[in-house]
């Protein structure tokens, strides 16, 4: 019996050197992770040009074009790992903040306006290698609903379009897009990794303008605008995940 007792202090030691000799799971069927970190929003754009729809000079003009500025903003990702190697990510973030300048005929006016971009996305992943593998690449493909809010004019551009003096309104469409998505993680450990995506975004948003003149132009009545811009941005996300 005592013997017996004496084994176990060698037991137990050579069983927690067995379980630290085991590698660590770093991403596993069942794994949930946590991904904070910084996005840049680069708009590959292009403007169809300007119709207007009413009034006076009503017609399309193609040299009245417009250009999208780049974005960042803080951006969080959730991923639930099904398998090994398939997981699903949902993506979010502070929304960024687009201008849009004027190019062609409207350079001129410089800053046309501004808007935010709200575009949560969901996004398949298949992850190359092991859920043992330190380095782990991976492809994605998922879907993104695009909206807008906090669409401004500046004065410049509202007087323009108000024929020398007024004010104006613009909305942007919204729409669902795909996303095509890759990328790499590093895991340092079984907690902690570091992760560099590049997403794809096939996009384009409708622009209507409504100018209401003032002065002796007033008697005219709202005055009618149109645009199509295609933003197509190139989305990459830096961050830092946390397993749990």
């Amino acid at each position: 019996m005592q013997k017996q007792f004496s084994l176990l202090p060698k037991i137990a030691a050579l069983s927690v050197m067995a379980a630290c000799a085991a590698p660590a799971m770093a991403q596993q069927a069942g794994s949930n992770i946590v991904n904070l970190g910084w996005f840049h929003l680069a708009p590959q754009d292009s403007s169809s040009g300007l119709s207007k729809l009413n009034g006076p000079g009503a017609g399309f003009y193609p040299n009245r074009t417009s250009s999208v500025s780049t974005a960042d903003t803080v951006g969080i990702a959730f991923t639930h790992f099904f398998t090994d190697n398939f997981a699903l990510t949902a993506d979010l973030g502070i929304p960024p903040e687009f201008k849009l300048k004027g190019t062609g005929d409207l350079a001129a006016l410089g800053e046309l306006g501004k808007a935010k971009q709200w575009s949560p996305a969901l996004v398949a992943k298949y992850y190359f290698g092991g859920a043992n593998d330190k380095f782990r690449p991976f492809l994605g493909a998922g879907v993104t609903y695009v909206w807008y809010s906090d669409v401004s004019l500046s004065q410049a551009f509202q007087n323009s379009a108000a024929l020398g003096n007024g004010t104006a309104t613009a909305s942007l469409s919204s729409s669902w897009s795909p996303v095509l998505n890759l990328g790499a993680t590093y895991n340092f450990n079984d907690r902690w990794s570091m992760s560099l995506s590049v997403s794809y975004i096939p996009l384009k948003t409708d622009a209507d303008i409504t100018a209401q003149p003032a002065g002796a132009a007033a008697a005219l009545g709202a005055q009618r605008y149109k645009t199509t811009i295609t933003l197509d941005p190139i989305v990459s996300f830096l961050s830092v995940g946390y397993k749990f």
